[in-house]
């Protein structure tokens, strides 16, 4: 389904209000990550079946997503089944992030800033991590400003960055945002030059939690119920968000220690009703079929040609077939 075709979408409910929900029940918001090539429909359909209260697109390029229309047709889809999603753009100053933020704001329940990208390609580029430099302080607090003026107050505009090595300029940068009208803020709590294999900087957080007075996200290995309610217990966050363990078993906020094998047949189904590229398909399942297919069948499945050999692999194999429910 393209977007346009039904009004009911998304869930007319704002995140803030996310927030408070998550709070009655005695737990932190769930939240999926802005993942490249992985956060599109089926696999954000899927982790919502599964318990995700919030979930992102992949990072946008704010400029090529107004320019061009075959890059917003790539970048982007929905459908009526969709619930409360974020939209998250790159971009390098205030003009373009609003015109992409205007543009696909019918269709979403809130727009973020990336400051957090590490990518040596988007650094140069001047986004992501670029922007937490204490120069960019003020550019990172005008596009804040002008999407909240331009949006109004009926879709949220956030931002997520990574710690820096000198916590006062995180502090800095978490009260310029609050004051620029920002809804609230996922901290990665990860400085631009770490790799994902280390641990996060929980020490920041105490730090974090004190500069503003705004919703904090966490990002940064939350691979359970468990890990989840301990960061929000112990540092107070009100929200956590999961990048690759959800991507390794998106029932991951359901409770489940791993994929479970009916996960297999939905995300399938929601790739086949919704679209998806077949690469991509492939990716997904030998990511989320660690626990449950060996190694060899997990190179099997990279070795299907197409959706439909896939399909008829899967079915010989019993992990999908006709009389499973998904």
């Amino acid at each position: 389904m393209s977007i346009g075709d039904d009004e009911s979408f998304p869930a007319r409910i704002h995140p803030v209000k996310l927030f408070d929900v998550a709070k009655s029940e005695g737990r932190p918001l769930y939240v999926s990550a802005p993942m490249v090539r992985y956060s599109k429909l089926p696999f954000r359909l899927l982790v919502q079946s599964y318990g995700c209260d919030l979930t992102y697109t992949p990072m946008m390029l704010a400029q090529e997503y107004t320019r061009s229309a075959p890059a917003r047709s790539s970048d982007f889809s929905t459908s009526r089944h969709e619930g409360p999603l974020i939209a998250q753009f790159a971009a390098t100053n205030a003009t373009d992030f609003v015109r992409a933020s205007t543009l696909i704001s019918p269709w979403v329940n809130g727009v973020d800033l990336n400051c957090g990208c590490p990518q040596s390609w988007a650094i140069k580029e001047g986004i992501g991590c670029a922007l937490l430099a204490p120069r960019n302080r003020e550019l990172v607090a005008s596009i804040v400003r002008a999407a909240r003026l331009a949006l109004g107050g009926g879709k949220s505009v956030s931002v997520k960055i990574r710690v820096s090595k000198d916590l006062r300029e995180t502090v800095q940068l978490l009260r310029a945002v609050e004051q620029a009208g920002a809804d609230y803020v996922t901290v990665h709590a990860r400085t631009r030059e770490q790799r994902s294999s280390t641990p996060p900087i929980y020490a920041a957080l105490p730090t974090v939690m004190a500069a503003t007075s705004l919703p904090v996200v966490f990002n940064g290995d939350v691979d359970s119920v468990a890990t989840a309610a301990e960061v929000h217990a112990k540092y107070g966050v009100q929200g956590v968000m999961s990048a690759r363990p959800l991507q390794e078993n998106p029932a991951l906020f359901a409770g489940f220690e791993s994929t479970p094998r009916e996960c297999v047949e939905r995300f399938v189904r929601f790739a086949v009703r919704d679209g998806l590229r077949f690469e991509l398909v492939v990716r997904h399942l030998v990511d989320m079929m660690g626990g449950l297919a060996s190694k060899k069948e997990r190179a099997q499945i990279m070795g299907c040609t197409d959706l439909i050999e896939l399909i008829d692999w899967l079915e010989e194999k019993g992990f999908i077939g006709p009389s499973r429910d998904a």
